[in-house]
């Protein structure tokens, strides 16, 4: 009986440390010229995703920070490999958008004097689990902008050029 309950305990206790490191992911972050200038990090909680990003080498200020639909990260073409947002809805981009947001849509990541940044944010619009989920066959990437995104102006709130991108695994 004991042996019984001892190796359950131990199947369940592998069990739970196989789902939870399945339920995490990063992106090794990279700039236009392909050089590696931060890293995110994704834990899926149990109502969203708690989103971790840091970053060095980029221009001070606010930057657009997006989800984007294809794990494809090419600096020569501009990153646009990465196609549009996930979960793209036309006319809904935006986290102040009446219509929106888009599951893709993230606050703003800011970048001191230093050209160094970090933000902590939490969605409940992804998933690292389930049928559409962040890990599909497509692949997701984050893609950082040169501007700050004004979370209403269509289609990608004045973002501008894409200025980096990382593949979520």
């Amino acid at each position: 009986m004991i042996r019984s309950i001892a190796a359950a305990l131990i199947i369940t206790s592998f069990s739970v440390a196989a789902a939870q490191a399945a339920e995490k992911a990063s992106a090794s972050l990279i700039n236009i010229e392909g050089k590696e200038i931060g890293v995110a990090h994704l834990v899926q909680g149990p109502n969203g995703v708690l989103l971790h990003v840091k970053v060095s080498g980029l221009t001070p200020g606010k930057h657009g920070l997006h989800l984007h639909s294809h794990g494809v990260c090419e600096p020569g073409a501009g990153f646009k490999t990465a196609k549009g947002h996930v979960g793209k809805v036309e006319g809904a981009h935006g986290l102040l958008n009446p219509k929106g947001p888009e599951p893709g849509d993230l606050p703003n990541i800011f970048v001191g004097a230093d050209g160094t940044g970090e933000m902590e944010a939490f969605t409940t619009l992804v998933s690292l689990k389930g049928d559409e989920t962040l890990l599909d066959a497509n692949g997701s990437t984050f893609i950082i902008h040169e501007k700050a995104d004004d979370h209403i102006t269509q289609p990608i709130g004045g973002a501008g050029a894409r200025v980096a991108c990382g593949i979520i695994k």
